[in-house]
């Protein structure tokens, strides 16, 4: 028989997952020396890599996506990724910007 699972425990369990998250945030040059802002540690599984890289976009004003369990953003965005993360309820103190 299937467990049915009540929506406020997975709301919940996803709040404190996203709490325990530990994120990276750091820059690659891509082509033509061009810088990329990467974010990895967002578990894939859990959470919708799409919809993060999507929100980031969207507030950065800037283009990306989200590939091989990390989003890419263009230009050099580390100053402010860090604070829209915790704005999206991820822990501030987990993020380390290199």
């Amino acid at each position: 028989m299937p467990r049915i699972v009540n929506p406020l425990d997975e709301m919940l369990f996803k709040e404190v997952l996203k709490e325990q998250q530990r994120i990276r945030v750091y820059i690659e040059r891509a082509r033509y020396g061009k810088l990329k802002t990467i974010i990895e540690g967002i578990d894939e599984k859990e959470f919708d890599l799409e919809d993060i890289a999507k929100k980031l976009k969207a507030k950065l004003a800037c283009g990306g996506t989200a590939k091989n369990g990390r989003i890419e953003l263009q230009g050099d965005h580390r100053d402010r990724v860090k604070k829209l993360l915790a704005e999206l309820g991820f822990s501030e103190e987990l993020i380390e910007v290199e």
